[in-house]
């Protein structure tokens, strides 16, 4: 006669008989996966998936580039809102007793040829060119998005409309154009400037807006959404806008430097803003003259409008860097 099997001496894990044993042993396994973390192949708990805004959001965290010129720009913009902050005189007082004058206490920068104080003047001139960089690019990035958006989305005639519209401003030379635009201007605040530079700066953006969701429609995701009944409007503004803001908003953080810059020329070449306007192009364009004598007075206000705008191309870059998966 065969001898009796004896039981498994692990907990009992399987039982003496062979079918109870076959159920016990599929009842501890079943405990075990229960306990396993992230299901039965044990893995772990399941992590939320990654989208593309917190991986660039990851990588911006820990690049240099965007760290130093999101810095620059931070103080740019504080000083902008309170210039109080880290000056107590007024650029528009003068004392013409002191013109041309270098650096004296309390005067880290000299005077001007009117006898203004150059830091005064560098401080407060933060406050116009960040004011028409990002009055202009949120104007420039919000017309250029829903033109170029809605003619790359419906196609067709809208398209060519835009397109050609967009075709006439291209040929249009941007500091000839300002100066024809601006010289019958008459008022010396920043809106005309702002709103010449939204007049020409949107076909550019529009045609990224525009490709970029050319691109994003012909996705799986968008064709499924269109199958299932999904309205226009609502495949617009849920599935494509998302995935096709990316290349405007990298377009036009570098923009942002540009318009700074096109700001300090057309008042340097006096149709831009006029005094008693503060502005570093107004200021550098009166120094000029007097680059030998008193390089101080060219010197500030060129540096800082250099910064400047370096820190928004380098924020754009590492922006761009970001956002753009194949460089990963």
């Amino acid at each position: 006669m065969p001898e009796p099997q004896e039981p498994y001496s692990d907990g009992g894990a399987i039982a003496a008989t062979g079918a109870g044993g076959t159920m016990d042993l599929a009842t501890d396994e079943g405990e075990t996966l229960e306990k396993t973390p992230g299901g039965p192949l044990g893995t772990g708990p399941a992590e939320k998936p990654r989208s593309l805004w917190s991986d660039a959001w990851r990588d911006l965290r820990t690049n240099p580039i965007f760290i130093i010129s999101g810095l620059i720009i931070l103080f740019l913009v504080i000083i902008s809102i309170w210039p109080s902050l880290i000056t107590s005189q007024s650029p528009l007082a003068c004392d013409l007793a002191k013109a041309q004058q270098g650096s004296q206490p309390g005067h880290p920068f000299g005077f001007n040829g009117q006898g203004c104080d150059v830091y005064t003047r560098t401080v407060y001139g933060a406050r116009t060119s960040v004011t028409v960089g990002v009055c202009a690019t949120l104007g420039v990035a919000l017309i250029g998005s829903v033109l170029g958006g809605l003619a790359g989305f419906y196609g067709g005639g809208w398209d060519g409309l835009v397109s050609r519209v967009a075709d006439i401003f291209f040929g249009i030379p941007v500091v000839l154009g300002g100066l024809v635009f601006l010289s019958v201007v008459t008022s010396s605040t920043v809106w005309p400037v702002i709103g010449f530079m939204v007049l020409l700066g949107w076909p550019q953006l529009s045609r990224i807006a525009r490709g970029s969701v050319i691109t994003a429609k012909q996705n799986d995701y968008v064709q499924a959404a269109r199958a299932l009944g999904a309205s226009n409007s609502r495949m617009l503004l849920r599935h494509i806008a998302p995935n096709a803001v990316a290349p405007v908003i990298v377009v036009a953080t570098i923009a942002l430097g540009t318009y700074i810059s096109l700001e300090a020329t057309l008042s340097f070449l006096g149709v831009g803003l006029k005094p008693p306007s503060v502005s570093w192009g107004i200021d550098i364009s009166s120094a000029s003259p007097y680059i030998r004598n008193a390089p101080h007075m060219l010197l500030w206000p060129a540096g800082a409008l250099a910064i400047t705008v370096l820190a928004f191309i380098m924020l754009g870059d590492a922006v761009r860097d970001a956002l753009d998966p194949k460089l990963r």
